[in-house]
């Protein structure tokens, strides 16, 4: 009876320990599936942006496919229609893909 007495405080600590270091172990679990990947296409998407130069064929988050005409900080001036003239003002996180970097990509696998 003394035994199980004294032995109880202890299996208590011994089930707090599992309990932290299965916490510990889900969290590396969620950080290794979904946090660090995401900031990895984050710094891919900004390195991406930080290319971004003239005459660059760009596709947008709306769909619209344009030459990039200038770049200046933010904002970026893409040629829609070159028959029409039509330009387009907008924000360099409004480009989804280069498509020039995409084709060069392509023929260099070939």
């Amino acid at each position: 009876m003394i035994v199980a007495l004294l032995q109880q405080p202890a299996q208590q600590g011994n089930v707090l320990f599992n309990y932290i270091l299965m916490m510990v172990v889900l969290l590396g679990i969620m950080w290794l599936l979904l946090i660090r990947p995401q900031r990895k296409r984050e710094r891919e998407r900004q390195e991406m942006l930080g290319r971004l130069s003239k005459n660059d064929k760009v596709l947008t988050v709306g769909g619209i496919y344009g030459s990039v005409r200038w770049v200046k900080g933010d904002d970026v001036m893409l040629l829609v229609d070159e028959s029409a003239n039509i330009k387009l003002r907008m924000s360099r996180s409004a480009i989804a893909r280069i498509l020039s970097e995409e084709k060069e990509e392509g023929e260099l696998s070939e």
